[in-house]
């Protein structure tokens, strides 16, 4: 027995390094299917033109192909680029999004999802609009708000133009009165929830809150008509 395993041992170790490098062969060469997350990326937007439209971050990319190949292919280096520089105002749709992978000879796309995406452009403008105090709760009792001041009145807003029509005003968080005897200045954040406009400096304003005290009262009792209201100077 051990005579048949140590005879033309060299001959059978290359028989054996033979069927391995064959095996390894064949398992290189078999065809598999990987699922990949691609990134969407939105290049060259003219400076006038804003998006104005919700368009998906990620495209779900399923490729198949040799498995040495697919070996190499990193998920980093895979990606789906739309070129917005020659497009006008409107809605484009952008189809064969597979033709846009930079994929190496071998691999073949069997599914994307989204299969195309809608991208409305609109032009970008910009507008200035006043800004509104919100109060919450109330001063001590014999108090009350005389007058508010903002510093700026209006903030500078931008984005598309569509949107941007709709908006006359923006206002601020809350502003606590509750127990407030007399006037103070807070600077407060800005509350804007608009999807496809921002604001272009300011995000926080600075409000002057002044408070005064109420005219007194008291019961003054007279002896002809009972008791009798009258104010205080």
């Amino acid at each position: 027995m051990l005579k048949l395993l140590t005879e033309n041992w060299s001959l059978k170790l290359l028989s054996l390094a033979f069927a391995l490098f064959l095996w390894m062969f064949i398992m290189g060469e078999r065809h598999l299917e990987v699922g990949y997350i691609v990134p969407l990326e939105l290049q060259k937007i003219p400076h006038e033109l804003v998006i104005a439209n919700q368009v998906p971050s990620q495209i779900d990319v399923r490729i198949s192909g040799p498995r040495t190949l697919l070996m190499k292919v990193s998920p980093n280096d895979i990606s789906i680029a739309v070129d917005l520089s020659e497009l006008k105002p409107g809605l484009t749709t952008f189809k064969r999004l597979e033709e846009r992978l930079n994929l190496p000879n071998g691999l073949r796309v069997t599914r994307v999802s989204p299969s195309f995406v809608d991208i409305r452009l609109d032009r970008r403008k910009e507008k200035k609009v006043p800004i509104k105090v919100v109060l919450a709760g109330d001063p001590d009792p014999g108090y009350r708000v005389a007058g508010l001041k903002t510093t700026p009145e209006k903030v500078a807003i931008t984005g598309a133009e569509s949107e941007i029509k709709t908006i006359s005003e923006v206002t601020t968080e809350p502003i606590d009165l509750k127990g407030v005897t007399e006037g103070f200045s807070q600077i407060v954040p800005l509350v804007y929830e608009r999807t496809y406009t921002n604001f272009v400096d300011e995000k926080t304003a600075e409000i002057h809150v002044a408070i005064e005290v109420t005219e007194p009262v008291e019961m003054i009792e007279s002896p002809a008509t009972g008791p009798e209201v009258k104010g205080m100077k």
